[in-house]
């Protein structure tokens, strides 16, 4: 199977809410406003109890108390409430996800914490749009799950990564792919911005090809997560390239205050997600 076979597969199961196809729809229409936003949003309970949560969260920090949605639609944007749904779309995918091929725990732990480090490092990159490299860093390996579901004895196959084959290494290795690949293509057909989707699909090769910021920070970000989540096996100076870090201007205090920022902000992004699994 290539990574289109995986996403075709696995859209059903992995599938956009109307609501964000409504919003899309309104992004592109010049004469929307707010109003009309907010009463998509609004029909859903569960929706407008997230919107609120993040809005007041620790990914946006604004001050003062956000309490109604179209104050929270006005400040943190149409885009960035689009991807608030896409979010919301891989929280509840991994809600009602029951396969044991993989750790789940782990998945989802290394996935928040990328998507902090992510838009952690762009603010120190200069980079503008932060909510989008956000969800890049959340979604970049939604394939894995995929994987799992599909063909559950070839991820668990790849689980078995150490210092000496990482987990790409490993996927190609067994799969003839990797999970980000997977995930590229499943955003494809989801019809998400190419500008979320590119990093996704070419930041394990930023070593090697001459690419844009986003592709390196959320390289960069990645192997933060590694780390993180396996500090055992995994350490900063082996994983993390420093000729990346110079080319963005990112100094190693600021590389520290990324992992350290993830690190204390993972549990309450979890939290807010619903994720009850996570302890």
């Amino acid at each position: 199977m290539n990574a289109l076979d995986y996403a075709m597969q696995a859209n059903g199961s992995f599938a956009l809410p109307d609501a964000c196809f409504k919003v899309k729809a309104l992004m592109e229409d010049n004469d929307s406003t707010i109003e009309d936003f907010a009463n998509v949003i609004s029909v859903d309970p569960s929706m407008t109890s997230r919107l609120l949560q993040i809005a007041n969260s620790a990914i946006y920090s604004f001050p003062g108390e956000i309490s109604t949605i179209s104050r929270a639609i006005t400040i943190i944007g149409t885009q960035a409430i689009y991807n608030m749904m896409l979010v919301d779309v891989a929280a509840t995918a991994f809600k009602h996800f029951s396969n044991q091929a993989i750790d789940l725990k782990r998945f989802w732990k290394m996935s928040v914490f990328c998507g902090l480090a992510t838009k952690n490092l762009a603010i120190s990159a200069g980079i503008r749009d932060i909510e989008r490299l956000f969800v890049a860093g959340l979604l970049q390996n939604f394939g894995e799950l995929i994987v799992a579901k599909v063909t559950p004895e070839l991820a668990k196959q790849c689980e078995n990564y150490h210092q000496d084959l990482l987990p790409w290494q490993l996927q190609q290795q067994v799969l003839g792919l990797t999970y980000t690949e997977v995930s590229a293509e499943l955003l494809k057909i989801w019809q998400i911005p190419e500008k979320i989707i590119l990093p996704i699909r070419h930041y394990n090769n930023a070593e090697n090809i001459q690419i844009n910021k986003d592709v390196k920070v959320l390289y960069l970000a990645s192997r933060l997560a590694l780390v993180a989540c396996h500090p055992e096996q995994f350490h900063y100076d082996d994983s993390i390239d420093s000729a990346l870090c110079q080319s963005l201007g990112i100094t190693s205090t600021e590389l520290e205050n990324a992992a350290q920022f993830a690190s204390q902000e993972s549990d309450n992004i979890l939290n807010i997600m619903n994720a009850k699994f996570y302890g």
